[in-house]
């Protein structure tokens, strides 16, 4: 019987694509009758908000978890499928609060341990930092997945991630594994974006699988303001088809004993 399969969704970069691809992985993989819990790790909560709940309006979330030792706070009913953990602005604190706190970095990983025979899959949907709450979200994890822009400046910041990488598996988590990479935000009638894929596949494939590029669309701009996954929006739209592919590549994926 195959373990869940928990992967973080992290790049240090904001504006990745990291929350939309949480949402529609997810909703991809529910789709395929896998049991699928999606967590709320950004302060900003932007994966709580694509999901139909209103932060500001939530007495319990990660914050409480990660702060306080208290369960997980799973909200009541599934959407589109998949269980979720909300996040709010509180948890921006969280570093703070955690300061003299002994072993902080296992606090979501001992949360998890408590419900996961429930789920087939936990995605994590990571903050834009190399913060506390990151390194609690890889030290929890399985898999890392990582989105990266098709852009020059974000592939560069690939080299900074996979030092934080080695440092989560040389001090906190040394069975993390590289689900892959996913491009994203990709315009293929610019040359540096062409050229930025390349370099990802050329110099990246050999640490974890690079998935096909994801298109730049307001599809998925204007399906996250409708609070569903792509594939209500618009369930033929190209992108669909790329992340029903990287869903069924990341439904084989295996842990290290």
């Amino acid at each position: 019987m195959t373990k869940t399969r928990i992967i973080a969704l992290f790049n240090q970069s904001g504006g990745v694509a990291k929350t939309t691809l949480t949402q529609n992985l997810g909703y991809h993989l529910a789709f395929k009758k896998r049991r699928v819990l999606l967590v709320d790790v950004d302060p900003q909560a932007s994966l709580t908000t694509f999901m139909g709940l209103e932060p500001d309006t939530l007495d319990q979330t990660i914050q409480q978890v990660i702060v306080d030792n208290k369960p997980l706070p799973i909200h009541s009913e599934l959407i589109h499928g998949m269980a979720l953990v909300p996040a709010d602005i509180n948890l921006a604190a969280c570093e703070m609060q955690l300061a003299s706190a002994i072993a902080r970095e296992y606090r979501l990983k001992n949360a998890l341990l408590t419900v996961q025979d429930k789920y087939d899959f936990i995605l994590i949907d990571c903050p834009p930092s190399l913060g506390l709450l990151s390194i609690i979200s890889l030290t929890a994890a399985t898999h890392i997945l990582v989105p990266i822009q098709c852009q020059f400046k974000s592939f560069k910041g690939t080299e900074l991630l996979l030092s934080t990488v080695a440092q989560v598996r040389s001090h906190t988590n040394p069975t993390l594994q590289f689900a892959g990479f996913v491009p994203t935000m990709f315009d293929g009638r610019t040359a540096q974006e062409s050229r930025t894929v390349k370099a990802v596949q050329e110099q990246l494939s050999d640490i974890g699988t690079v998935y096909p590029p994801i298109p730049k669309t307001i599809a998925f701009a204007d399906a996250s303001e409708r609070r569903i996954p792509l594939a209500l929006f618009d369930k033929n739209h190209p992108a669909v088809s790329i992340l029903k592919k990287i869903a069924n590549s990341i439904d084989k994926l295996e842990i290290k004993p």
